[in-house]
């Protein structure tokens, strides 16, 4: 893939994928600085956005240094959906999303997200009435299927087309699996060799690594792939990937005083760009993952979750390195599950 609409790529594009309270303005920075080709925002209420919801109109504020970014949207009512795309696109991202792939129950059950799977008819309007709105290409991202009987992705794929979409990605799951089991990415391949299916194909789940990275192009033939959970607390696995892709080199694990610093900056700018408290909560879940496998290392894990100050954070962080510094993790374990 060369290009989704106007947007340019290098070969063996790597995308971030959407995660809500992963993916805001403060780690897509952070990631960017790591080579990742496009990224996503956290998704976004269409009700949310038309009612002036504070979440959900702070989620539209981009910054230059994050693009090329996507806005994505979720939603089951086609005209909130297409209100809420016509104020999104005053953010003026490079993409607008739509998300018809979130397996939340509170979502899906209701109609949005992944639950429009079950309403082909009703996502296909979505999506065309979207385009239509709109002067920004539209994409879509969804999943197999509701349930491994009634897995619909190919068929969706070619009608999807005629909507006027320009691209769609593919987590290689079903709505019932949510995160569970292995994503099946022969799927994503079907559609992406299928000839009726002419815009780029993302193929998303599961990647970790940079060798499972290659092995999803070489394998599936995808023409991007979307890398999602395993970037928490490890935004350097997208330089690793497209180092690898260069080169056929594995770059070494960073060692634990090398991943604090890059924890120290995370915090710094989150404290910059958000309140204090959200600042050091929303941290917390990519501490677990930047010291995870060090021998004796979880009390001092346990005490930087545990944090609620910037000092103690920080002095933490430092007592971190003073005992763990020159660790560096086995990278078998770090891609394990």
């Amino acid at each position: 893939m060369k290009k989704i609409a106007n947007i340019e790529f290098e070969d063996y594009p790597v995308f971030l994928a959407p995660m809500e309270d992963v993916t805001d303005p403060v780690f897509r920075w952070l990631c960017k600085q790591y080579d990742v080709d496009l990224m996503y925002t956290e998704f976004i209420s269409a009700d949310g956005i038309l009612h002036g919801g504070k979440k959900g109109m702070r989620k539209l504020n981009l910054v230059d240094e994050e693009r090329p970014v996507a806005i994505q949207l979720y939603g089951k009512n086609v005209e909130s959906l297409v209100e809420a795309a016509k104020i999104a696109e005053r953010s003026n991202p490079e993409l607008i999303d739509l998300n018809f792939g979130c397996p939340v129950k509170k979502i899906a059950t209701k109609g949005a997200g992944a639950g429009l799977l079950r309403d082909i008819p009703k996502l296909l309007e979505i999506t065309e009435k979207v385009v239509t709105a709109v002067n920004l290409p539209v994409t879509v991202k969804t999943r197999l299927g509701w349930h491994f009987d009634s897995i619909v992705i190919e068929e969706l794929a070619e009608k999807l087309v005629n909507t006027g979409a320009e691209a769609l990605t593919i987590h290689a799951r079903t709505r019932s699996q949510v995160y569970s089991g292995e994503a099946d990415w022969n799927y994503i391949k079907k559609v992406a060799d299928n000839p009726k299916v002419t815009f780029p194909i993302i193929g998303n789940g599961d990647i970790d690594s940079a060798i499972k990275a290659k092995e999803a192009f070489d394998l599936y033939n995808p023409d991007a792939i979307m890398v999602g959970r395993a970037t928490i607390g490890r935004p350097w696995l997208i330089k690793e990937i497209k180092h690898y892709f260069k080169t056929g080199e594995l770059l070494p694990e960073p060692s634990i005083k090398e991943k604090v610093e890059v924890a120290k900056y995370h915090f710094e700018k989150s404290l910059e760009l958000k309140e204090l408290r959200p600042a050091i909560v929303q941290m917390r879940r990519h501490y677990v993952n930047y010291f995870k496998g060090a021998p004796g290392i979880k009390p001092l894990r346990i005490k930087v979750l545990q944090a609620n100050t910037p000092e103690d954070v920080y002095n933490t962080l430092d007592e971190i390195v003073y005992n763990f510094g020159d660790f560096v993790l086995d990278r078998n374990y770090s891609n394990s599950k």
